[in-house]
């Protein structure tokens, strides 16, 4: 058939579409752009449909005029401040929000950069920490060779990775029914001189609740009254530091408290941006060593950069801006409220049904977690309510607890801007029918095959 019989050939009967494409090797001819588009689109009609993905935390919808604004502005290169100095501009407004929103002490002292994403700020924040405790170290003629950094149990992976990628020893302070989260308790008994920092978390993966940070900070005064070690905290803010200064104002857990050094946020979580924009700010400049900082010059002068990547794209810089003018303060507390509110229905519906115990309620971040009642049924688990609702199209996953608790099982819910009320009662609807076709098993449902719905 000739290219333009090809063209004049129905969709599915054209090359490409006609034999199976190979996926192994370097295509040999061209195929009509439309060919190629069909091709790539069908196979992603096979992917969840992401507003119904009640596994991410990374936003899923944005409005007319953003989605307009990311087709403008997709082919910008943040690292290009010469090329784009007013995107460059626009980066730095963003961060000084954040450094205003976060209480601290002076705007204009304190330092901060976007990201690829909250693992990327959590790695500068985390890389900060070292290089000074380092700097600290040397300055007194004291060995570096044994960095530590101290974190609960259930930190995101990107943690990890960090400790890995960097040669920090991790060390875990586990969680518990008594202590679901990192508060302060035994703190002392994992941080030494060799020790960096204490990461807080504001809103656990796991479960979405608040590491309660003011508590943490006070038990790091205790440490450094007794043993002199002086310890700072920065604040993995990935969903909650977009969260906290709307729903929680009262809430200490920022800048406000001395010792959190840095804070970390995600933009396309509770910022509301599309993927992947995140944010990393420092206090003050002095917590943000000269020699991690390249200068790279525009417009006739010299503008700081620190990132672990080069080219990224610019287009969610000015997406997170776009929103921050587009609702504020009331617009971005009016939107958080209503993703509490939807968690907050679903959570209380959820308990009523009876099979299960909520852990949380939803009441930090929107986002909760909950179990099977001990003793509940011998038939089924979460996983299987997980499978039977995923038939329908819903993204709830089950996974275990972190170590120390790993042989609990939860699902969770995180409820992020588009998930309406409306929807919110379909899905409710939802797990209340598979529930009960689960109870009525007169067996026990097979094992074999079960797996964890996400990775942290």
């Amino acid at each position: 058939m000739t290219e333009e019989n090809d063209e004049l050939a129905p969709v599915f009967e054209r090359a490409g579409e006609a034999s199976v494409t190979r996926h192994d090797a370097f295509p040999v001819h061209e195929m009509l752009p439309e060919t190629a588009y069909q091709i790539v689109h069908d196979e992603t009609m096979l992917d969840g449909n992401a507003r119904l993905n009640l596994a991410t935390f990374v936003g899923t919808w944005m409005d007319d005029h953003a989605d307009r604004l990311y087709a403008e502005s997709y082919d910008k290169n943040m690292i290009d401040k010469d090329e784009y100095p007013r995107t460059a501009a626009i980066e730095d407004n963003c961060w000084r929000m954040l450094a205003d929103l976060w209480h601290a002490p002076s705007v204009a002292d304190a330092v901060g950069t976007s990201t690829t994403g909250s693992s990327e700020a959590c790695m500068l924040g985390g890389l900060a920490l070292k290089r000074n405790w380092q700097n600290a170290r040397k300055a007194a003629g004291k060995s570096i060779d044994k960095p530590n950094l101290v974190m609960s149990s259930a930190v995101q992976v990107c943690w990890e990775k960090f400790c890995n990628y960097w040669d920090v020893e991790p060390r875990y302070v586990p969680i518990s029914d008594d202590h679901k989260v990192l508060d302060g308790h035994d703190l002392a008994s994992y941080i030494d001189e060799n020790t960096i920092g204490v990461v807080a978390i504001m809103g656990v993966t796991y479960t979405g609740m608040y590491e309660p940070v003011a508590e943490i900070a006070r038990a790091l005064d205790a440490i450094q009254e007794s043993t002199g070690l002086d310890v700072p905290i920065h604040v993995d803010g990935a969903s909650g530091a977009m969260i906290a200064p709307f729903l929680q104002k009262d809430l200490v857990w920022d800048f406000r408290l001395e010792r959190v050094h840095s804070i970390s946020t995600s933009g396309h979580k509770y910022g509301g941006v599309y993927p992947g924009v995140g944010w990393v700010v420092w206090r003050e400049a002095k917590w943000l060593p000269d020699d991690l900082v390249f200068k790279v010059s525009y417009l006739g002068g010299e503008m700081p950069t620190f990132a672990l990547n080069f080219s990224r794209p610019g287009a969610q810089i000015l997406l997170q801006y776009y929103l921050f003018l587009r609702l504020g303060s009331e617009g971005y507390t009016q939107m958080q409220q209503e993703a509490q509110d939807v968690a907050l229905f679903l959570s209380k519906g959820i308990a009523e049904i009876g099979a299960f115990d909520l852990w949380n309620d939803g009441s930090d971040i929107p986002v909760f977690a909950w179990q099977l009642k001990p003793g509940h049924t011998a038939n089924w688990t979460l996983y299987h309510l997980s499978d039977r609702l995923r038939m329908k199209g819903w993204l709830v996953p089950a996974y275990p607890m972190p170590d120390d608790l790993t042989d609990l099982t939860v699902q969770r819910i995180v409820v992020r801007n588009g998930l309406s009320m409306d929807i919110a009662a379909e899905l409710l609807d939802d797990i209340r029918t598979e529930t009960a076709f689960l109870d009525q098993l007169e067996s026990p449902m097979p094992v074999e095959g079960q797996h964890a719905g996400f990775h942290h």
